[in-house]
């Protein structure tokens, strides 16, 4: 953004009353030209090297003396849309100020006054009202003093442009005034972010790493900008604050795929990842990006070494936060100053994160967005989720995020054309697959019994108990009926070719070109795959191949187990259970040992393969509900704690638009609800 040149009235420095304010504490400068300072007790990060807007001041004025020698101080910037400023009207939006978790009355040491309506007026109570408040100096637009008032100087205004109300860091500079965005700095307690992130402000779409840590722990801290800024802003997205996962490209920042090796031969990328620029240009801000296990990996907590497992505020606070997307899920449950987490998944990545900390998250149907732009697993398979606490938000992020313009081309799913309609065809039957259900902790059954009772009363849904491992056996055609072999076979091609092609294989080859000949230091999860890699089975050809397979079982499963009718874009729902059934499952190994616990990517007795693989197969869309919660005794606090309850729905391909309507009237009536952060989701 290109900075805005204002000019001002300059007003004397009103009487203050005798009230108390936080002085202004600098901490230390970053090589970026931004500042860090404290103002009580919140730290706050300021883009002094490329302000919203500076201010031009000209008049007889000694302009360092009104700061009392200081170069930069807090400030508020008021934008009123009235004619007429007033006290009430200027107690009003001051007074409303107080709802945002960055701004903070110590940014009334000064204030900058501005209108988006021709010809405003200010009267003098106003300013009676703002020394009530201790104000020390205040700043007036040229086009509010309209010539009118003599004491002060007035000035041609060069730029009509309004700057966004909220607070700001003053910078004086000879007879300007820049006015630098600030972010209140959050510690990261649960450490699930690689670091926090900003936009750099110098038009380019750039974004800078904020590279900030408290000493102790090395928590990071993350710059969450005022949603002040956004109020003015009409975009459907505007003031969201969004955590990214590490795969996807940000411009400006390296995207190391949660690992140093690849971080150290890469480049920060020069363009944002359509999906990603889809949220920037909706009116979104992203704060960080988040830990992700090692590639998109399914690596297990005590299977990590490049970066610190992420943590689970849930329960204990020692419970696993699963693999992939895993700091996208702890983050969304941890943090109420975070609205969503954006993931990927290929295998399981965003539903069970979603799962074992109590939040939605979503596998869309495959093909629902463009990948380009992010490190890559299976390239047939890889898709995009959003992590989300409450029902009607994650709906409402989805349904403005996929958008048509950025479906992905049949050439890179090897399926049909995705069409998506968003209508109220819902449902008419619940499948309930007797090999994956019912849940492992009986405790947590009378919550999906509810939930059920609840659908079917609500939908007038029936009820159909079947075997799904039974079903696709008893198919006729042999390319199709072994569940195991697909997930094995054409499944494991499409999620190792692309990676290796796109990542492995520069990776090791680049890695052994700089050191001698030597494997890059990477994780135990690709470290055997790539060692050994066989581009003979996994050829191109080989590729292809096991798309056409995948397109295959992906044809019979629309046409004999979720289809479409007239009345319902999915004639089935199907629930599964993709988490632990309600059993804690904890960050350390052993711990799930226990009768009581359990270990996470259990295939259930009599199923042939995971929940999880259901949809990376045959490209359906499967959503992570929470329910409930259920008791557990902890093996770390000794003490009695709480687990989330999860169920996974999912429907057929391309209705995923329907099942979020479904989720909304499911919120209407009561039975989903949004969950808390912390230790308890409800």
């Amino acid at each position: 953004m290109k900075t805005g040149i204002t000019s001002v009235l300059l007003l004397g420095a009103v009487t203050a009353l005798p009230l108390k304010r936080s002085e202004i504490s600098f901490l230390k400068s970053k090589t970026d030209d931004a500042v860090v300072f404290q103002l009580g007790n919140i730290t706050y990060l300021a883009n002094t090297k490329y302000p919203k807007a500076t201010i031009s001041l000209t008049g007889d004025r000694n302009f360092h003396a009104f700061s009392g020698g200081r170069t930069s101080f807090p400030i508020t910037v008021v934008s009123s849309n009235t004619s007429s400023i007033t006290q009430q009207s200027l107690s009003a939006t001051i007074g409303s100020y107080a709802s945002d978790d960055v701004w903070t009355p110590d940014f009334l040491e000064s204030v900058y006054i501005s209108s988006t309506v021709a010809s405003p007026g200010m009267g003098s109570a106003a300013l009676t009202y703002l020394a009530s408040l201790n104000v020390t100096e205040t700043f007036l637009d040229s086009a509010l003093a309209g010539g009118r008032m003599p004491a002060a100087t007035i000035c041609n205004s060069l730029n009509s442009s309004v700057v966004p109300p909220g607070p700001y860091l003053a910078v004086l500079s000879d007879a300007s005034l820049s006015l630098a965005p600030v972010y209140r700095l959050y510690e990261d307690t649960y450490r699930d972010f690689l670091f926090g992130t900003y936009e750099s402000g110098d038009g380019s779409g750039n974004f800078t790493s904020a590279d900030l840590a408290l000493p102790n722990f090395g928590y990071p801290l993350i710059p969450v900008p005022s949603r002040l800024y956004y109020w003015n802003d009409p975009r459907p997205f505007a003031g969201f604050r969004v955590a990214i996962k590490d795969l996807f490209d940000i411009k400006g920042l390296v995207t190391s795929g949660g690992s140093q090796a690849w971080a150290y031969i890469s480049s920060p990328a020069n363009a944002t990842a359509p999906s990603i620029q889809r949220i920037l240009d909706l009116g979104g801000t992203f704060v960080g990006k988040y830990k992700l296990a090692q590639f998109a990996s399914g690596a297990n907590p005590w299977e990590w070494q490049d970066e610190h497992y992420p943590f689970n505020p849930r329960g204990d606070g020692w419970l696993t936060c699963s693999a992939s997307s895993s700091g996208g899920g702890c983050s969304i449950a941890a943090y109420d100053w975070l609205d969503y987490a954006i993931g990927s998944d290929t295998g399981s990545s965003m539903r069970r994160p979603a799962a074992v900390s109590g939040t939605y998250g979503n596998r869309p149907s495959q093909g629902m967005i463009t990948l380009d732009g992010v490190i890559p697993l299976g390239g047939a398979t890889d898709t995009a989720g959003v992590f989300s606490r409450d029902p009607y938000k994650w709906a409402y992020f989805a349904k403005q995020w996929y958008t048509p313009s950025l479906h992905q081309s049949s050439n890179v799913t090897g399926l049909a054309a995705l069409s998506v309609p968003d209508n109220d065809g819902f449902p008419k039957t619940i499948l309930f697959p007797t090999d994956y259900l019912p849940l492992n902790n009986s405790a947590a059954e009378p919550i999906l019994d509810a939930l059920i009772a609840n659908m079917s009363s609500l939908f007038g849904m029936t009820v159909k108990r079947f075997n799904f491992t039974a079903t696709v056996q008893a198919a006729v055609n042999p390319a199709v009926n072994n569940i195991v072999a697909l997930n094995n076979g054409p499944l494991g091609i499409i999620n190792s070719y692309t990676q290796w092609e796109v990542i492995g294989k520069p990776l090791v080859t680049t890695w052994a070109r700089l050191f001698d000949g030597r494997f890059p230091p990477i994780d135990s999860a690709r470290r055997a795959g790539w060692r050994a890699y066989n581009e003979t089975r996994n050829s191109f050809t080989a590729y292809n191949n096991a798309l056409e397979q995948k397109n295959a079982a992906v044809e019979w499963y629309e046409t004999y187990v979720q289809y479409s009718t007239a009345d319902s874009c999915s004639e089935s729902v199907m629930l599964y259970d993709i988490g632990t059934g309600g059993l804690p499952s904890y960050r350390e190994q052993n711990l799930n040992n226990n009768p009581n616990a359990s270990f996470l990517a259990i295939t259930p007795k009599g199923a042939a393969v995971t929940g999880a693989s259901i949809c990376p197969l045959y490209g359906c869309a499967d959503y992570t509900i929470p329910i409930g919660q259920v008791p557990y005794y902890s093996q770390v606090t000794y003490h009695t704690e709480m687990v989330p309850v999860t169920i996974n729905m999912v429907v057929k391909r391309g209705c995923d638009f329907v099942l979020f309507n479904m989720i909304e009237r499911l919120a209407d009536a009561g039975v989903l609800k949004a969950v808390k952060t912390g230790t308890t989701a409800f």
